[in-house]
């Protein structure tokens, strides 16, 4: 008896989890048993500890899977860089000012990669005076002061993501990012793929979406 109740406290809590349901869509849904996304890794970072608190950073069980297993893949395929999360949504979806979707644990926002002068991969500064990074604006020419975007770290992350997804028996619905930045993509070694397997935004959004990107999964919703 005794055995048995020493194994049972090794097996962790994550054995008990339950998996997400996402309902409706992700401009209009909720989501049961949204799950958090780890606050740091050996790769990546959240952009806010503050945001973490309030409950910003839930996701759908399989996204958290999805979007981990990617950053794994990620150490090895682009093992000098380094990436950031943004928003994503409430534990149990719903509105999510100020975005029109994030709204059934199946969007991610994703700081965009960035390189320093030098170029080596840093974060992109995320606080308070600029709003958490999403009120910085590139140049035509992917810089912002010091910065400048890294379209490889960009690419292969969006590719790791589809893989992950895709090996999980998903799919990554849509990617939104700057449709007059999107032709630097295409130009690393990973844009013959993600040609053939991205489906990108062709018009701008009602934001521009240069200091972030957006990525919609695909998994299936039950109604709401």
């Amino acid at each position: 008896m005794k055995l048995i109740i020493l194994l049972m406290s090794l097996v962790t809590p994550l054995a008990y989890a339950k998996t997400s349901t996402c309902f409706g869509t992700t401009s209009n849904g909720r989501l049961e048993h949204g799950v958090e996304l780890p606050a740091e890794g050996k790769n990546y970072v959240g952009y806010s500890s503050v945001a973490r608190l309030m409950g910003r950073t839930y996701v759908h069980s399989e996204v958290r899977e999805i979007i981990l297993s990617a950053y794994k893949a990620l150490e090895t395929e682009q093992p000098d860089k380094v990436y950031k999360y943004a928003e994503t949504g409430f534990k149990t979806g719903g509105r999510f000012k100020p975005h029109k979707t994030h709204q059934n644990g199946l969007s991610v926002d994703f700081m965009t990669p960035v390189m320093a002068s030098n170029g080596k991969s840093v974060h992109l500064p995320t606080h308070p005076l600029n709003k958490l990074g999403y009120n910085i604006e590139f140049d035509q020419s992917g810089q912002y002061e010091y910065l400048s975007i890294d379209y490889v770290a960009l690419a292969a992350h969006i590719v790791a993501l589809h893989k992950s997804a895709k090996g999980r028996g998903y799919d990554l619905w849509r990617v939104i990012f700057d449709p007059k930045l999107q032709p630097n993509l295409l130009e690393t070694k990973y844009g013959s793929y993600l040609k053939q397997n991205i489906q990108f935004s062709r018009k701008r959004s009602w934001v521009r979406h240069d200091e972030h990107y957006h990525v919609d999964f695909e998994i299936p919703c039950s109604q709401k």
